[in-house]
This record gives C-alpha cells, sequence and structure tokens, in this order.
C-alpha cells in the first residue's frame, strides 16, 4: 500500500497510511495561513489547489489566482515532487498535516521543531507492513 512518509534523506521517521493529505502552516512574518492539498501516488505528491488568505513580505498571489469567500485559490502545474523538503525550526513554528477532516500539527508524528534537525521530508512510499 502506498502511502506518506516523513523523515530526512530516506530514513523513515513516521509513516501514514493516506491517499491525499493538506498541508497547512502560517506565514512567520503576515501570520496568514496557507494550505497546498497533495496526492499521493507512486510517482510522487502531486499538488492540487493551494489556497492563501492574503499576500504579504515574499508572499506574491499567482496572477490566475482566484478569490472565493475571503481566499485565493490557484493551481500550480508541478510534476510529483519525490521528496517534498520543508524547512522545520522552532522559530517559524510548525506545520499541519489535515486529512481524514482533520488537521493535526506535524509534531504528534514527529515530536517538536529542534534546530539540531531543521528540515524534514514527505514522499509517497510503500508503507511497512505492521502486525
Amino acid at each position: 500500500m502506498i502511502g506518506l512518509c516523513m523523515g530526512l534523506a530516506g530514513a523513515v521517521w513516521a509513516e501514514l497510511p493516506v491517499p491525499g493529505f493538506t498541508l497547512a502552516w502560517q506565514h512567520t512574518i503576515e501570520k496568514i495561513r496557507w494550505e497546498e492539498d497533495y496526492r499521493v501516488s507512486p510517482e510522487g505528491l502531486s499538488l492540487g489547489v493551494a489556497r492563501v488568505m492574503g499576500s504579504g513580505a515574499g508572499m506574491d498571489i499567482p496572477a490566475d489566482a482566484q478569490l472565493r469567500d475571503g481566499t485565493w485559490h490557484y493551481r500550480r502545474q508541478l510534476p510529483p515532487l519525490q521528496p517534498l523538503r520543508l524547512g522545520r525550526t522552532p522559530e517559524a513554528g510548525d506545520y499541519q498535516l489535515c486529512f481524514n477532516q482533520r488537521c493535526q500539527p506535524m509534531s504528534d508524528w514527529l515530536g517538536p521543531p529542534q534546530a539540531a534537525r531543521p528540515a524534514v521530508e514527505l514522499w509517497s512510499c510503500e508503507l511497512t507492513a505492521r502486525p
């Protein structure tokens, strides 16, 4: 079964049996929530729709974005990402992973962000069988 792996340099720290998820975070300066929807496939993580509540420092809304109910919605045309590398530090706060209609901080699986491990990678993987 294909699912989501989290770790670094191929070392798996956590596995989630999900076909897709939303990655969400708060911009460190503007305090604006960003969300990106991903589908998990053998080829990698495919970005679908992304959403943001506004623009600001280093945060340009794509020209083709559509404003609906106070949120900008847009789509990026990218090949599947394998892996998706994220910066993760105590100063920036944590990402949230949303699936099954619930959002949880990434720290629920990986522990809190640490300066000694300032990055994490997400990738699609064949899940290990568990007894």
